[in-house]
């Protein structure tokens, strides 16, 4: 637990000794900052990635499902490693680079729709995960503080496990097959691709105590929570387009009015629908999904399969940091039952590298030449978000053709994921609670 590292951080903490809490930001946040994408700069080929971030997806499905029934059952919000499969964060969603620091300090953060917490591997603790980059340094930036425990961002902010001995706000947060433990701290963060902002955020100063990080040194959270990016800064709004997950092209973030889909151009109709609480799970987006189609037909899947309940259990999240998109079991089964009907393919028959439903492709034919119709998703309000083969089926090895989608037991939530977000250009109104979404070609952005 963090505890254990409060003796050896002492003597580095008490030069921190005048820090309150993280100053209030009251200027604007617009800006437009580039993702990286999972697998930039790697050696894996493009069916090697795929297979990666399906068993990554699967990882966090698994983490996000156990952690939401384990809070709906009361049980606390912990889960232990041994419900999740092992991934590194760093195969679980597209990241950000950002100066930490005055100076800055380089570093590259996931972005995570579904994470409170902004936090880095800091030199204040020996035992970090291993990782590419160097480690931030806090005795190396003028502008680093410790938060006392009564700061909000320390009464407020919820963990796993929090400490409060010494007036440090020590806490330990538990990602299911990953563990962090730090000091809550205050830090000057440099975004910006065309134009640099500095903000100043209370952030995780820690280390990755279990699990791995690989290409990144921690996560930007961007959930609707107090410890966020999102409610530190108030941002109204923010949007992201994903470019196609085989291309490895970076993708554009966009913060407060530069978060506008009317002011780039769209491939397709502007369309909203309703952002919704949880009663009891505050960490992630809920959107009303009632219904799918493929192509034409409306499946039999019952709205109230996919609805939230008065528990906050079931119900569906937009996320940004899984890969595939896993619906209920109910819906799953509809739709590989209308897939099957459609593809006019040998049917593997066996799982296939974290997939439950693969394709033989013929000799020599790739996937691009597989004619398929849209998977739509039907929302709350009349909303639709139309899916073409691209965004729901990936080709993990040479000859295979796999759906990507997975499945969660009926009665858990279903999550939307990143590859059927590409060439989506998504809107998150957090101030107007509203969910916007046009096709677009992303990397014309």
């Amino acid at each position: 637990m963090a505890s254990r590292h409060l003796r050896r951080l002492l003597p580095l903490l008490c030069l921190a000794a005048a820090a309150a809490a993280a100053a209030a930001h009251d200027g604007s946040f617009d800006l437009r900052a580039d993702l990286n994408h999972p697998y930039a700069g790697s050696s894996f080929s493009r069916h090697e990635a795929f297979r990666r971030a399906a068993r990554a997806s699967k990882a966090r499905a698994a983490r996000l499902t156990a952690r939401l029934a384990s809070v709906v059952l009361g049980t606390g919000g912990n889960i232990s490693a041994a419900d999740v499969p092992v991934a590194p964060l760093s195969d679980q969603g597209y990241s950000l680079t950002v100066g930490i620091g005055t100076p800055p300090q380089p570093h590259t953060l996931i972005l995570d729709t579904g994470s409170n917490l902004v936090w880095t591997q800091c030199k204040l603790f020996r035992r970090t995960a291993r990782q590419r980059e160097p480690i931030y340094d806090p005795g190396e930036s003028s502008s680093f503080a410790v938060l006392p425990c009564s700061s909000r961002l320390c009464q407020e902010g919820v963990f796993s496990f929090k400490n409060c001995t010494n007036n440090r706000c020590l806490y330990d947060d538990v990602y299911g097959s990953a563990e962090t433990d730090g000091v809550l701290a205050s830090e000057t963060f440099t975004f910006g691709v065309h134009s640099e902002v500095s903000v100043p955020l209370g952030f995780g100063c820690g280390e990755l105590s279990a699990g791995t990080l690989v290409g990144a040194s921690g996560i930007i959270g961007l959930s609707p929570e107090t410890l966020s990016l999102t409610s530190q800064l108030s941002v109204p709004r923010f949007s992201y387009c994903l470019t196609p997950f085989a291309e490895r092209k970076t993708s554009p973030l966009l913060f407060g009015a530069m978060a506008d889909l009317r002011r780039y151009k769209t491939t397709g109709p502007i369309q909203t629908t309703s952002i919704l609480r949880n009663p009891v799970q505050t960490s992630y987006y809920y959107v009303p999904l009632v219904g799918l189609s493929f192509g034409t037909k409306r499946l039999a899947v019952p709205a109230a399969s996919l609805a939230m309940n008065a528990d906050g259990s079931g119900g569906t999240i937009v996320d940004s940091g899984t890969t595939v998109t896993f619906l209920v079991e109910t819906a799953f089964r509809a739709v590989t039952e209308a897939v099957l009907q459609a593809v006019k393919l040998p049917v593997v028959n066996q799982t296939v590298e974290d997939y439950e439903l693969c394709f033989a492709l013929p000799r020599g034919t790739a996937m691009d030449a597989v004619q398929t119709p849209a998977l739509v998703l039907h929302f709350d309000g009349g909303a639709t978000m139309s899916l073409p083969r691209d965004n729901y089926f990936q080709e993990p090895r040479a000859g295979l053709m796999c759906l990507a989608l997975g499945k969660t037991p009926d009665g858990t939530m279903s999550i939307i994921g990143n590859v059927q977000q590409q060439n989506m250009h998504v809107l998150f109104d957090v101030r107007n609670q509203k969910f916007s979404f046009a096709p677009t070609q992303c990397d014309a952005i």
